[in-house]
């Protein structure tokens, strides 16, 4: 499951059945709340475990929703948990940020996701909670592989050599992210216009060097210097489009939280050094079905140390 969050937070592809079939829990219809779980003295209610069966639907998941339910709600306390052991704090503005851009992924305003998600069922408290836990989960098990040691540099490279390898090479961007801030209060009345305004400063895109001269005059625009950076770190969400654009063209337009963006490719060259070799090692050797089975072990040992009992 751990990769599969990960993925479904990332793309924010979402089945939005639009929940008219779905119950709608509020008011004087709501549904009696009752302790089904006891986890390490966290209670588990029908009411938690009726929202994730309604994410399960909005999924399009098969089988025993109501068994998967419940045992996502386990693992979830228990991450949270751990989360909270670990000293890994997520806050609520992080949360936010990830909420917001999920909505956008979906072509909606968080106003619309909020309903959707009460429509069906789910309701945004309680996706915001999953989206916490899944942060805070990834930051747990970074830290978890940092404390059982990460191979040097140099370690990587002759480690390489000895599997028979040469030393990796991979793109270097140096980028320039442009902004056309859309306040939240006015993003319905002034997205479109911005967005027109966005465009035809991209279509005058002729190279970084002249982008600042371009957005003087122009109102709540951004230029920011994104320095260089190595193609495994591009941003999930830009990366198809940077590695599309050839320097000295920019990327296309795309709605964001913060309002519209485009990002310049300044330049590109080809690298090939110690840090490459690494992240392309660790790539390679932790890739998402190694991390998902390191996770689902190390949850599968915490649930095995808590005291989970049923009501």
């Amino acid at each position: 499951m751990f990769s599969n969050c990960r993925r479904f937070l990332r793309t924010g592809v979402l089945t939005l059945a639009m929940a008219a079939a779905m119950p709608l829990f509020n008011g004087a219809g709501a549904l009696a709340t009752e302790i089904r779980y006891v986890v390490n003295n966290v209670p588990i209610t029908s009411y938690d475990i009726d929202r994730r069966v309604a994410f399960l639907k909005l999924q399009r998941e098969g089988g025993n929703l109501r068994q998967k339910a419940t045992d996502q709600m386990i693992e979830q306390t228990l991450k949270l948990q751990e989360m909270q052991r670990r000293n890994v704090n997520i806050p609520d503005e992080m949360v936010n940020q990830a909420y917001a851009r999920f909505a956008n992924g979906n072509r909606m305003s968080t106003s619309q996701l909020n309903t959707v998600l009460a429509q069906s069922g789910v309701t945004s408290d309680h996706f915001k909670e999953f989206i916490r836990s899944q942060i805070g989960w990834g930051r747990v098990m970074q830290a978890r592989t940092s404390s059982t040691g990460r191979m040097s540099e140099q370690d990587v490279v002759a480690k390489m050599l000895e599997q028979g390898g040469s030393k990796p090479s991979a793109t270097e961007y140096m980028l320039q992210q442009v902004i056309f801030v859309v306040p939240s209060g006015e993003r319905s009345s002034l997205l479109g216009k911005r967005k027109r305004e966005a465009q035809a400063m991209r279509d005058r895109f002729q190279g970084c060097d002249s982008t600042r001269q371009f957005a003087k005059g122009l109102i709540d625009v951004t230029v920011r210097d994104l320095g260089r950076v190595l193609e495994p770190e591009l941003p999930t969400d830009w990366k198809d489009q940077i590695k599309k654009t050839s320097p000295g063209n920019a990327t296309g337009v795309r709605e964001t939280d913060r309002g519209v963006e485009f990002i310049g490719v300044c330049s590109t060259r080809e690298v090939s050094d110690d840090r490459v070799a690494q992240m392309v090692f660790q790539n390679e050797n932790s890739g998402n079905d190694a991390m998902e089975k390191e996770a689902q072990a190390y949850l599968a040992e915490l649930r095995k140390n808590a005291r989970i009992s049923q009501r």
